[in-house]
């Protein structure tokens, strides 16, 4: 008789409903064989949770090449005690209490790090490490915002929707206070909570990006519109509440504890300013599994707290350093199967969405480690006109081809071909996924505000599902610096569920009753295959099948169940290739990335 249960490497997601400590829900489906009749035969035997703590080792692998003095976080199985604090304070110095992310962000002696994994409380210990802003420099003057349009958000408007008394929480740079961000008569300021996690600074935005996104998810045109407009930059959700929490420095860099701890007051002010939207225009490289990546964990929490967070898929889409043509970039924490994670597309100076394409810098899954499938789907990212903090931010001072003409968006005598050109001081042009996030952050408030008793998952399901899915399945990207060229697959690792069509998510009254996390992709080597491991949700929901939500064009076929997603390992290389391996090992070399300047210029 076998007494111990044959593991076998098969993902899914368990439904709701499991035990309080279980954050990420992920579940390993156990299998074993037992006599029957006489003969064995192959039956569930249980279905054990994989929740931070059960890994084999609760150090993270980088955390070993520390020597001195380190900063870490220290996630917990539940909430830390006074006593689980005490000892840890007697190891070294607590600087702060994540009581709504069951972690803490301390600096300990390196040798005291071991003793960590002793301690039965403690979940998983990770070094407080680096995120940036996800953004590239654009270039040239750029074609006029046409976002509304491309993703059907002036029916919307039409309908009378704009995002009032929904809160949104910017994690970001800061945000610099603009007339686009005021209410409708301008007699209050629609940023209603200021408050910054970089030591040393206030939450005003010295880089330029925090306040970029709030224009792309909230601004209200004032500065481009009226007498002698040409056009009106006004954002996805004009009148939302924004909740400006920053962690990124002059540079747009930051460290993870800072993002965990701007969650956490977001968890916190949740219901004082109704945020029900968390938007993550920021990412690092994906270290460990989603179960214990702490920026996951965190944002796990703002999600079963009722907080929809949308987050950037990353920008390696064009990084072939690994052999895999930009697949397996996602970054954390994108990589999150419950997170909303957003894929950039190119739309070509055009309000017409049929010649719209990706950009080839957009990330793509499957996620490193757990091969989550990424992006969920995908929204205008790149040349997209949104607000100027000021014309000193580093953004401006560092890429001065991101401004645009005053001329652009409004006539007046001097202004253009009549006289010299004057720049604008109130708006200019960013490309990157971390402009394509604030798109569906807006979205996502639209929807809230329509229907205000819809929960996260539900929000997810919609917006996929009613995604559209008539991108090209093969287009060619060139990017207009260097004329280099990037041949694209829109297969279900590059646009995920599909374009975002807000006025289709609005006019859709399904609602999911399982949770939405985002599938995991699996690799069969005796056919060289990859299915797709789905949830209850995408598998037997009829409302919610996989054919529907991410359209029968990305799969070929079924193989016991399981669909064969259009691609397969072509797309990174065959089973003796450097890329194969990067993409179906166990973990990804992100040096060459992390050398990469997130500024890469796009077309």
């Amino acid at each position: 008789m076998i007494k111990r249960p044959l593991q076998l490497n098969f993902r899914s997601i368990a439904p709701a409903g499991l035990p309080a400590g279980a954050s990420s829900r992920a579940v390993r489906k156990t299998l074993a064989l037992r006599p029957s009749a006489g003969n064995l035969t192959l039956a569930v035997l249980a279905v054990v949770v994989s929740v931070p703590g059960f890994a084999e080792h609760k150090i993270a692998p980088d955390l070993a090449r520390a020597t001195e003095s380190v900063d870490v976080i220290v996630q917990f199985h539940s909430t830390p005690s006074a006593e689980h604090l005490g000892r840890l304070a007697a190891r070294g110095h607590v600087k702060r209490v994540f009581e709504h992310v069951r972690a803490v962000h301390m600096s300990l002696p390196s040798n005291q790090v071991q003793a960590l994994e002793a301690d039965p409380s403690v979940a998983y210990v990770s070094p407080d490490r680096p995120v940036a802003a996800l953004y590239n420099n654009g270039n040239g003057f750029g074609p006029p915002d046409v976002v509304g349009s491309t993703v059907n958000a002036n029916m919307a408007w039409r309908w009378g929707l704009d995002g009032s008394g929904v809160g949104v929480a910017v994690i970001d740079s800061g945000i610099t206070q603009k007339d686009d961000l005021m209410n409708y008569n301008n007699s209050a300021s629609r940023v209603v909570y200021s408050q910054s996690f970089v030591p040393g600074q206030d939450p005003s935005d010295l880089f330029g990006h925090g306040t970029h996104v709030a224009g792309i998810a909230g601004g209200n045109g004032a500065d481009s519109n009226g007498i002698g407009a040409v056009q009106t930059f006004q954002g996805i959700a004009p009148n939302i509440n924004i909740v400006d929490l920053k962690v990124l420095d002059q540079n747009g860099s930051g460290m993870a504890s800072w993002v965990i701890a701007a969650i956490n007051q977001a968890i916190a002010l949740k219901n004082t300013y109704n945020i029900r939207v968390i938007n993550l225009s920021l990412g690092q490289p994906v270290y460990e599994s989603y179960t214990l990546d702490p920026l996951c964990q965190a944002v796990e929490q703002a999600w079963a707290a009722g907080i929809v967070v949308v987050t950037a898929a990353g920008n390696y889409g064009r990084d072939t350093s690994q052999g895999t043509n930009g697949y397996a970039t996602i970054t954390s924490p994108g990589n999150d199967p419950y997170v909303i994670t957003v894929g950039a597309t190119d739309m070509h100076n055009s309000r017409n969405r049929n010649d719209d394409t990706i950009a080839s810098y957009s990330s793509k899954g499957p996620s490193a480690i757990d091969h989550v499938v990424k992006p969920d789907l995908v929204a205008p990212g790149n040349n997209i006109i949104s607000l100027l903090a000021s014309t000193t931010c580093t953004l401006v001072t560092t890429y001065p081809s991101t401004q645009i003409p005053v001329s652009s968006y409004q006539w007046s005598w001097g202004h253009g071909s009549w006289g010299q050109q004057q720049m604008s001081t109130n708006y200019f042009m960013l490309s990157g996924t971390s402009m394509a996030t604030p798109v569906v952050s807006g979205a996502a408030a639209l929807l809230l505000q329509a229907y205000p008793s819809l929960t996260p998952d539900q929000i997810k399901a919609r917006l996929m599902k009613t995604a559209s899915k008539s991108l090209p399945r093969y287009s060619t990207d060139v990017e207009s610096w260097f004329s280099r060229s990037y041949g694209i697959q829109g297969d279900i690792f590059t646009v995920g569920a599909g374009y975002l069509d807000i006025a289709a998510a609005l006019s859709n009254n399904d609602l999911a009753t399982l949770p939405a996390v985002s599938p995991v992709a699996s690799y069969d080597p005796s056919t060289g295959f990859v299915t797709i491991s789905r949830s209850d949700l995408w598998s037997n929901s009829a409302t919610f099948i996989d054919s529907v939500v991410w359209g029968t064009a990305v799969f070929t076929g079924s193989s016991n169940g399981f669909s064969v997603v259009w691609g397969d390992s072509v797309v990174w290389g065959n089973s003796m290739s450097n890329g194969f391996s990067v993409v179906w090992g166990d973990s990804i070399n992100f040096s060459a990335m992390q050398a990469a300047s997130p500024a890469d210029s796009d077309n």
